[in-house]
């Protein structure tokens, strides 16, 4: 197994966290790239060409606050946790996945089944064993409708899906889904979703993350 143990919360960062806006450290290698080619279909549907682009850049920032982590399967989980919304009806993502008790809605589990299915399939022609794979499945599964990590490289994952929604561009898609002006998104964000992180170096990304962005937006002002 390459996953390890859950630190207790917030998990104390052994390395080094970088707050930077997260522009200056797109992903890094071509490591992934044949993993990217295989779910360009997928990455289509809810904004993922944007939402795990972004996710990817935070997860490797994560890993470098975490060494200690297997930092191959937190990017590879990254890049497929949400490929499964390419796969059920989009006409109702918006309508059932972002309104409500959306943590238990039917849409957010399926995507979630069709995600582990994706994984499945995807990465064993690309040479991952079938260990690695059911690790990023049990990390897929879940990782919506579920409030508990299993792992360190399960939280780490977790977070980095967080944080791309402190980002502006996260900020502009993300409000409109769940039909707020930028502004009380943000101020959600700051009450709601900062303390579901899981990492001392997550919560420090997006709070700077996040005053930069009501910096930019105005959303002192603009309310």
């Amino acid at each position: 197994m390459t996953t390890h143990p859950l630190p207790p919360i917030p998990i104390a960062a052994s390395g080094t966290i970088d707050t930077s806006p997260i522009a200056l450290s797109p992903a890094s290698g071509v490591e992934l790239d044949p993993i990217w080619a295989s779910i360009v279909p997928e990455t289509r549907a809810r904004a993922n060409d944007i939402h795990l682009p972004v996710s990817l850049a935070f997860a490797e920032r994560l890993v470098v606050a975490h060494p200690e982590a297997d930092a191959l399967l937190v990017r590879v989980a990254i890049v497929l946790h949400d490929a499964g919304w390419g796969r059920v009806d989009e006409s109702r993502i918006l309508s059932e996945g972002f309104s409500g008790d959306w943590r238990k809605a039917a849409i957010r589990f399926e995507h979630e089944k069709q995600g582990c299915e994706i994984a499945r399939e995807v990465l064993p022609p690309l040479g991952y064993d079938e260990e690695f794979v059911e690790e990023v499945v049990a990390i897929i599964d879940g990782h919506d409708t579920r409030r508990e990590a299993h792992s360190l490289e399960d939280a780490l994952m977790r977070d980095a899906d967080r944080l791309w929604r402190f980002d502006h561009a996260g900020i502009a898609l993300a409000a409109g889904w769940f039909k707020m002006d930028p502004a009380t998104y943000c101020s959600r964000l700051r009450s709601a979703i900062i303390p579901e992180l899981l990492t001392q170096a997550g919560i420090e990304m997006a709070l700077a993350c996040l005053d930069r962005s009501e910096a930019l937006l105005k959303t002192d002002i603009i309310r």
